[in-house]
């Protein structure tokens, strides 16, 4: 066997026997050389060790006449080191018709990976930090709907509110529906009780339900109410700089280990499906237990010695709005429109706006509950509120500004149009009945009837379903009960006396 033919892997071979006793001929066997080949490396090192790199090339340079006067100018251009090689081999090709192939891609972005490193500009340097025990901790959110997790069968569009604490990296989990201040601060409160003490230093990037920016210097400062939280708590702030998420490393980094996790344990499980977003909740939270604060355990006992205590109280975790109920039964809650009980009408109710669910309360009791519009939704009617004066002026249901609020599923839409086709202008009478008949018994026993008729091809018409669907009046038995004759009583108080 020629010598530029033996590999690393037979010498090290060829050693070890050597090493174990063999002799040279039987170690030169196991090795797969002659044996006077094995004679030679016996007391060599490994070929790659000794083999002299090859600087010459193989082939003619396709981007000799053109590296110089095209390439390198957009190289010593692009000072940040964002241009691809892709791109200027696809620009090549187009000033250069029919010169260059497709292979020589690669060569290419050799050579420019080559000039970057030889005479590129500098690039940012990254300096790894010390965390501090009872110093620092870091929270942000993260978009978690990629998990294609789903409640009761639907899609569960939600974000991972993440609090980390620097040091021993102790982690706590809360699921949000968006990034307002809300969910924020429910988020920051519920890590420092699960906690039960206070770090010094909350790090965070500049997100719009903590920070606001300046008209004037384009900077981003906190917002007064999140300030006031902080200072509950003896917190100080230590924002990332705008644009540089890899300044909230920490959490940045616990973000991909967790949905990683996550997705890991919904492979195992075989189901994405959950019975309720606390069932999920419970899931994520066992999981970041398991995977992030059983490991972390002896590092957070000894972090602990370095952590503040808690205030006296929490601070409210909602939004209050002072909001007069408009003659149309709806309120305005940050910006939103919501409808209330209608005996509400002129009076002013506390809205009370929770990171999922918005509260309405009159005289300090809560009269009414219903979830926070998400997203683009600017309003929320439920037809319980106004379907009182609605049966009464049917004739307002056709041009109702949110109609479209008034069908609870799309088995009642399809039984306004099936009226439609069967009592024509009388249908709006016979639906906005079939609604009150609705809130006054049950929507889901209204619903199954409806949905039983249409598929039966049968009218869907007011008395129809109310025939199926109202319980029959119960009749109350009149009970007469005697007057008691007291005389009995002492007879028997009597007799008792004489035993």
């Amino acid at each position: 066997m020629e010598d530029g033919l033996v590999t690393d892997v037979q010498v090290r071979r060829l050693h070890e026997k050597r090493m174990s006793g063999k002799t040279l001929a039987g170690a030169a066997a196991a090795a797969g050389m002659s044996e006077r080949t094995a004679r030679r490396w016996q007391s060599c090192a490994l070929p790659s060790t000794v083999k002299a790199p090859r600087r010459w090339r193989t082939r003619e340079d396709p981007f000799a006449d053109v590296w110089q006067s095209e390439v390198v100018p957009q190289l010593v251009a692009d000072t940040e080191g964002r241009l691809q090689a892709q791109t200027l081999f696809t620009e090549l090709c187009r000033r250069h018709p029919g010169r260059f192939a497709p292979g020589q891609l690669r060569t290419l972005q050799r050579r420019v990976c080559d000039w970057r490193a030889q005479d590129g500009p500098d690039r940012e340097v990254y300096f790894e930090q010390v965390a501090v025990a009872g110093r620092e901790a870091a929270f942000d959110f993260t978009d978690a709907s990629s998990l294609g997790v789903t409640i009761r069968g639907a899609r569960f569009e939600h974000l991972l509110f993440e609090w980390v604490l620097s040091y021993s990296r102790w982690t706590y989990v809360e699921l949000a529906v968006s990034e307002t201040f809300e969910a924020l601060v429910s988020g920051l409160q519920g890590a420092l009780w699960t906690l039960g003490a206070v770090p010094a230093v909350l790090r965070h990037d500049n997100l719009s339900a903590a920070t606001h920016e300046l008209k004037r210097s384009g900077g981003r400062q906190l917002t007064v109410r999140f300030r006031q939280v902080l200072e509950h708590y003896g917190l100080d702030s230590s924002p990332i700089q705008p644009g540089k998420p890899h300044e909230n490393g920490v959490v940045e980094q616990a973000h991909f280990r967790t949905k990683t996790a996550i997705e890991q344990a919904l492979l195992l499980r075989g189901d994405r499906d959950f019975v309720d977003e606390s069932a999920y909740l419970r899931f994520v939270r066992a999981l970041v237990d398991r995977e992030r604060n059983t490991p972390s355990a002896a590092r957070l006992a000894e972090e602990r010695a370095y952590l503040r205590p808690l205030p006296a109280a929490r601070v409210p975790e909602y939004t209050a709005f002072a909001c007069r109920v408009r003659k149309w039964s709806t309120i305005r809650v940050g910006g939103r429109i919501y409808s209330v009980p209608s005996r509400l009408i002129g009076h002013t109710v506390e809205a009370r706006q929770h990171p999922s669910v918005v509260e309405v309360l009159y005289g300090g009791r809560v009269l009414c509950t219903m979830p926070r519009l998400r997203g683009a939704a600017d309003h929320r009617i439920d037809y319980r509120h106004i379907i009182a004066s609605l049966v009464r002026k049917p004739g307002a249901f056709a041009r109702y500004r949110f109609r479209e609020e008034l069908f609870p599923s799309l088995t009642f839409r399809a039984a306004y149009d099936a009226l439609g086709r069967t009592h024509g202008e009388r249908a709006d009478v016979e639906y906005v009945r079939l609604l009150h008949l609705a809130a006054t018994t049950s929507e889901r026993q209204v619903e199954a009837t409806l949905r039983a008729r249409l598929d039966a091809g049968a009218a869907c018409d007011y008395a129809s379903v109310q025939a199926e669907v109202r319980p029959p009046v119960p009749t109350i038995p009149v009970v007469r009960i005697p007057r008691p004759n007291l005389a009995q009583y002492d007879a028997l108080l009597a007799g008792g006396l004489r035993g």
